[in-house]
């Protein structure tokens, strides 16, 4: 059973604690995938809140065909395509400051930090589509069935953009290691 689905009737009919009470129960993943995909966090919050004032328009016209989850998903997934149409492609490069870290285990954290840069990097170089696809699988632990609801495209066409981004990914991550990461 869906644990948001009492929780979007009552949204339904009005009842702002039960959207305040969603919000509350999905900001952080709907927020991270939004700034996964535009990376500016001004911008995303603005976009988060289109997709909770769409929720609220829209929680009467819910069919149940979908887990709620995945409903609000791809009401972000479209409000994000909408928002690339508007200003074009987006360089989706993370700046990480520099600091220093004084604490014995420096050098793991510096490690861990390039192989995130690393990832981030190689992630950044995929097409949109394969973007999405890794973020919703990995990050947000959809199902194929729950992504392509999301994306509004076939499970099978998930299941082919998972296989190729993940051999893609594979293939920069290899040659960014190999070349020193310098590319």
């Amino acid at each position: 059973m869906d644990p948001h689905a009492q929780i979007l009737t009552q949204i339904a009919h009005g009842d702002k604690q039960a959207l305040a009470a969603l919000y509350r129960a999905l900001e952080k993943p709907v927020f991270r995938f939004i700034r996964s995909r535009l990376n500016d966090p001004f911008e995303s919050a603005d976009i988060l809140h289109d997709v909770f004032m769409e929720v609220w328009r829209s929680a009467g016209r819910f069919e149940g065909r979908s887990k709620v989850q995945t409903w609000i998903f791809g009401i972000a997934y479209r409000k994000v395509i909408d928002q690339h149409r508007k200003r074009g492609r987006v360089d989706l490069t993370d700046d990480i400051p520099e600091t220093i870290d004084e604490d014995p285990n420096a050098e793991m954290c510096l490690a861990a930090g390039q192989e995130a840069e690393h990832v981030r990097h190689c992630v950044g170089q995929l097409k949109e589509d394969h973007q999405t696809a890794i973020s919703l699988a990995f990050y947000e632990d959809m199902t194929y069935g729950e992504i392509a609801e999301v994306a509004g495209v076939p499970e099978g066409t998930i299941k082919t953009r998972i296989f190729h981004a993940k051999k893609l990914l594979l293939h920069c991550l290899q040659g960014r290691l190999q070349r020193g990461a310098t590319a």
